[in-house]
């Protein structure tokens, strides 16, 4: 069947000149994909032998030869009976299904298995299991020469199918010079044009903005970059694990999570090294669901994610590796950058020295559903082709870059750095391979990679407190000495504490989540209306909050004349009630707070804008020292506060309290309730 004609563009004729016979219409792909289910990098194998032309007879011709190729050698589940029959009536035959390779220690031998055959026990020869040895690692997408000798017997049982011969599904040119040089008929732009044609997205559809073209890319920084660590969290189906699952015969992708030590590193038995060994990207799809069966393994790949080494027995083994999380978060993202942190859906036994060594945090949420009219029918780079140059392109290195022309600011720790500079090196090898790269340009990719880490350190920071407060990360041009901070977009331009004055009766305060020592920004406000005395709670409020308004309301009654209320506070109503900005469960330590907003409305008197007072008390105002006094006036920073009032109980604690928050915020003690309320209108 003729392919219909598409409309070439200037990018399309650009490709086929710079890459004759190494470009493909990406359509044909998905074509050949929906009928045949084997990886991009098997089809695109075919097609680029045979279908790289602008020819559409060429094209067709090609086309039907590689339909012929597949239909005869690839092996479909239904047909697996009549494909062995087949093989035992020609006594040789070929065909394309994925090898792999296990020692059965028992027999002494090496027992192969064809995974669409569904058959086991195939005699292959120590030699192809030494010349592929990623056949023992889960297996390889080959031409395989397989035989048929009913004569073979071993150990009593009858084993007749033999392979004779393995070609690897991948090209053996890696001319990785040819490539830097056609980069160059490309301006930056028409590039990351072509790298996303390549990987089947249409580029100018209005769906990918500048900025979702760089995430596209930033998923590739694994193939190019030794010892790289991200993750992307994200809604389902978009395309967070094609990449790892299509693009390059030198990934494994490992579903579902499920793995082991010697698995992933190396078998202490048989000595035979493991995933990230042998493979240049090891890529988690549903990480939430990560499980090693020796519980050590978490720790061990900790250690590997740091230095790329692991200590197995008595020996210290290195590796180039990648490794890759990617799975599904569920949820607004605002309501979980409120609420919780952006690595809630991965395993608990992950903790914050484990989140520390990932270089970079993909924001997958900025994906929709990838939609048909959103992929290519343009010519890409042949699949194989870029896993191969990708491959060379690891011996390089770019880390150096950025700081010819930039300085990282303070906030940036050792591992910060390390890992902003092994994002723009890989950026830099997918974008620029042969390293000629403007300022302008530089500085978009340092920007770049300085939010991807910086997502990262929030994270680390909302988990592990102080320890990781510097997150205000920066960049300085050395010629003129400006600084330029980043921000992450999920956190918003705002702040949780707006500026200007609030209504009487309204303040801000710290409580404490009861169930889990979780800190939450809590807005008070109170309503003064003609009534009988009573206090009225409004919406959903805990009862450690009621509990502080009863406390507030008992020691207002008790200090009127002290506080200089004249009124009848009988003859009203106070309607209380507490805005949740953290969506916490609990608001407990609150009492003073109740205490002021009181007061402030009774007063018809405003407390001081953008102030939060913390602070706990008894019934008979005696003040009780708060918790995490150091977390408080952070969250409170964060928030956007420029004061905060402090029960004098918490004065020792403020040795603990880092500088950077102690210059970054007004804070003041006070030694009595009715001081606090004083000093929060500012009274005196």
């Amino acid at each position: 069947m003729a392919q219909p004609l598409i409309e070439l563009d200037e990018l399309d004729r650009l490709a086929n000149e710079a890459f004759p016979g190494l470009v493909v219409r990406k359509d044909l792909l998905r074509r050949m994909r929906s009928s045949f289910g084997v990886p991009a990098f098997v089809i695109e194998f075919l097609l680029g032998k045979y279908c790289a032309s602008i020819e559409e007879a060429a094209i067709n011709e090609g086309l039907e030869f590689v339909r012929e190729t597949l239909a005869s050698k690839y092996v479909k589940p239904d047909e697996r009976e009549s494909v062995k029959s087949a093989i035992k009536q020609h006594t040789t035959y070929e065909i394309i299904d994925k090898v792999s390779v296990k020692l059965v220690e028992t027999h002494d031998k090496y027992w192969a298995s064809l995974s669409n055959l569904n058959l086991d026990y195939i005699n292959i020869d120590d030699r192809l299991v030494h010349e592929h040895d990623r056949l023992l690692m889960g297996g390889v997408w080959a031409e395989v020469a397989l035989r048929y000798d009913d004569t073979f017997i071993f150990k009593g049982q009858n084993r007749p199918f033999f392979i004779d011969s393995i070609r690897p599904i991948q090209l053996s040119n890696r001319n990785i010079e040819g490539y830097v040089t056609a980069r160059k008929r490309f301006t930056r732009d028409q590039w990351l044009d072509l790298l996303m044609r390549s990987m089947g997205y249409e580029p100018n559809h209005p769906y990918y903005t500048k900025r979702r073209k760089l995430h596209c890319v930033l998923r590739l920084v694994p193939f190019v970059e030794k010892n790289y660590n991200s993750v992307e969290l994200g809604p389902r189906g978009t395309g967070k694990s094609f990449v790892y699952q299509q693009m390059s015969p030198y990934c494994h992708l490992v579903s579902g999570g499920q793995t082991t030590t010697p698995t992933m590193f190396v078998n202490l038995s048989t000595g035979q090294r493991g995933l990230v060994c042998l493979w240049d990207v090891v890529a988690f799809d549903e990480a939430a669901g990560i499980d090693f069966s020796d519980k050590s393994g978490i720790n061990i790949m900790k250690g590997y994610m740091e230095d790329g080494a692991f200590s197995r027995g008595r020996d210290i083994i290195t590796a180039e590796g990648s490794v890759v999380f990617v799975g599904n978060i569920d949820g607004e993202i605002a309501t979980i950058v409120r609420t919780s942190h952006l690595f809630y859906p991965m395993p608990k036994e992950m903790d914050t020295a484990f989140y520390d060594r990932i270089h970079a945090y993909i924001p997958g949420w900025e994906f929709q559903k990838t939609h048909d009219d959103a992929y290519t029918n343009h010519f890409g780079l042949v699949t194989d082709y870029l896993a191969e140059v990708f491959r060379e392109l690891r011996k390089s290195s770019y880390v150096d870059y950025a700081e010819r022309h930039f300085k990282f600011g303070s906030h940036l720790g050792g591992r910060d750095q390390k890992a902003v500079r092994k994002i723009i090196s890989g950026l830099i090898k997918l974008l620029h391979p042969d390293g000629e790269v403007t300022r302008e340009e530089l500085a978009e990719y340092v920007e770049y990679a300085l939010e991807m880490r910086r997502r990262v350190k929030e994270q680390l920071k909302k988990m592990g407190g102080l320890e990781y407060w510097n997150t205000s990360f920066s960049y300085l041009d050395k010629e003129n000495g400006q600084e330029t901070f980043v921000r992450v977009p999920e956190l918003g331009g705002g702040s949780l504490i707006s500026e200007g004055t609030l209504a009487p009766g309204s303040i801000y305060t710290i409580g404490t989540d009861a169930n889990d020592n979780r800190l939450a920004l809590f807005l008070l406000q109170a309503q003064v209306n003609p009534g009988s005395g009573r206090i009225i709670p409004l919406g959903n409020l805990s009862s450690r909050m009621k509990e502080a308004i009863k406390t507030a309301d008992a020691y207002l009654r008790a200090n009127l004349k002290n506080l200089g209320i004249t009124a009848d506070i009988d003859s009203y109503d106070f309607n209380l009630q507490a805005i949740n900005l953290n969506q916490a469960k609990e608001g407990a330590e609150t009492a003073v707070a109740f205490f002021i907003s009181l007061v402030s409305a009774i007063l018809e008197k405003p407390v001081l804008e953008r102030t939060v007072v913390l602070g706990e008390m008894s019934v008979q105002g005696l003040l009780l020292r708060v918790t995490f006094l150091p977390e408080r006036m952070q969250l409170a920073v964060e928030a956007g506060a420029k004061r905060i009032l402090i029960p004098s109980e918490n004065k020792r604690d403020l040795a603990e309290v880092p500088d950077a928050i102690l210059t970054a915020i007004q804070w003041q003690f006070y030694d009595s309730p009715n001081k606090a309320a004083m000093m929060g209108m500012g009274l005196v």
